[in-house]
């Protein structure tokens, strides 16, 4: 019997260290394209609509990708060591004065609303009416401070975070949204998750005073997250009503498995953080489990990216695509509750996401990752980056990846 043990624990980390040293290897390959690509040198700021082999397709800049870029960089400048190089910080920095100097757009009606592109020198394009731009505004400038020790910087970080904070809770109005007649107000679990990831940046390593100034915060997040789960926990429903009960309609049906696996890697974050063994528990078994099997295509392997509850076709034109983010945010959720749990079904899991991940999206021969394949599995739009994809879901993916793995490593060798 101890031999068998020994054979498995054995096996089991030459397997993770394979995968960090394959994760480690990406990591860098990722960098280096973003790097290489996407910095506009003229006018500051960065490309993100970015082609196949490199090259620039449409200059037109999307705050929230630039707020993710400069986030991005920042987090792998300031934790990881062979990343602590002048040129990411460089371009961190130039990424975060075109925002400060180009990003706001007070004419919208509120000094905070940030524009949603750009063009390339930083004249606004289009207003939405959604809080994303300002919170990748929020994390780029607090992530940057932390490095830099620019505490004005930090402050126009949490000020902003004030100002989101009342258009999600009190004065919607102030985003420029009419609230009409036949539209029914509803929780969009974007939102609160969004909330919970922002508290979660802003009051890392900055001591109890900031935890709990932001606590109220973050246990609503949490409760309006937690309303999500339907169907006597059978189901993960995008949006709700406020009162946390399921929507009439294609809007009430629909499943977003990637996003649902998001939210329960940042609930069992916050479990842990929190050291509440209940949440960690349905963030595992109701928000991993639930959407990755109802999402999982058991015929042509990868997640699907939408899904009706009731099984009807969605009506999103691409709801069978495989998209590379939520194969990012299953990669993360699995390996991360593992490493709590050490439950074999959930590095079982990762492994299936892994196998599928790395040998789908990645492009060997010209860098960085595909982002929409078929539902086969077959590149569709062979861009690296577009107004919805940039430097974040992979390069995330892959900085929490190696960081859980040596986690795990290092508590394996020391058995």
């Amino acid at each position: 019997m101890y031999l068998f043990k020994y054979w498995v624990g054995t096996m089991s980390v030459a397997k993770l260290e394979e995968y960090r040293q394959r994760i480690s290897d990406e990591l860098n390959s990722v960098v280096d394209f973003w790097l290489k690509y996407s910095h506009d040198t003229q006018h500051g700021g960065f490309f993100t609509c970015i082609g196949k082999n490199g090259k620039v397709y449409d200059e037109l800049k999307y705050v929230w990708l630039q707020g993710r870029q400069v986030w991005m960089y920042c987090r792998l400048y300031r934790t990881m060591k062979r990343f602590h190089r002048p040129e990411i910080l460089e371009a961190a920095q130039a990424g975060a004065a075109f925002l400060q100097r180009f990003a706001r757009v007070p004419s919208s009606g509120s000094p905070w609303k940030c524009a949603f592109c750009l063009t390339r020198d930083g004249k606004a394009v289009k207003v939405q009416r959604t809080i994303f731009s300002e919170c990748f505004y929020i994390m780029a400038m607090d992530e940057l401070s932390r490095i830099t020790g620019d505490q004005e910087m930090q402050a126009q970080a949490e000020q902003m975070m004030a100002q989101v904070i009342l258009w999600v809770r009190e004065e919607p109005s102030g985003l420029g949204r009419p609230q009409l007649p036949g539209d029914s107000p509803a929780n969009s679990m974007a939102v609160p998750m969004m909330l919970l990831c922002l508290v979660q940046q802003l009051s890392e390593g900055r001591g109890q005073e900031v935890i709990d100034r932001y606590a109220d915060v973050s246990g609503w997040c949490v409760q309006q997250i937690l309303q999500h789960v339907q169907r006597d926990g059978t189901a993960i429903l995008e949006s709700v009503s406020l009162e946390g009960k399921e929507l009439p309609g294609c809007q009430g049906r629909l499943q977003n498995p990637g996003h649902a696996l998001e939210a329960g890697w940042f609930l069992l974050q916050y479990g842990i953080e929190h050291g509440d063994s209940h949440l960690q528990r349905t963030a595992i078994d109701k928000f991993m489990e639930v959407p990755y099997v109802a999402g999982w295509d058991k015929e042509h392997g990868g997640l699907f990216y939408f899904l009706d509850v009731e099984g009807y076709c969605p009506t999103q034109l691409e709801w069978s695509m495989k998209l590379w983010w939520p194969h990012c945010e299953a990669l993360i959720a699995f390996l991360m509750g593992y490493s709590q749990t050490k439950e074999p079904v959930l590095l079982d899991r990762f492994s299936q996401v892994y196998d599928y991940t790395f040998s789908h999206f990645l492009d060997a021969e010209s860098g960085e990752w595909f982002g929409y394949l078929t539902q086969e599995g077959k590149v569709a739009l062979d861009f690296k980056g577009g107004p919805f994809k940039g430097f974040f879901h992979v390069p995330r993916c892959l900085y929490m990846c190696e960081q859980i793995l040596d986690g795990l490593l290092e508590k394996e060798r020391s058995l």
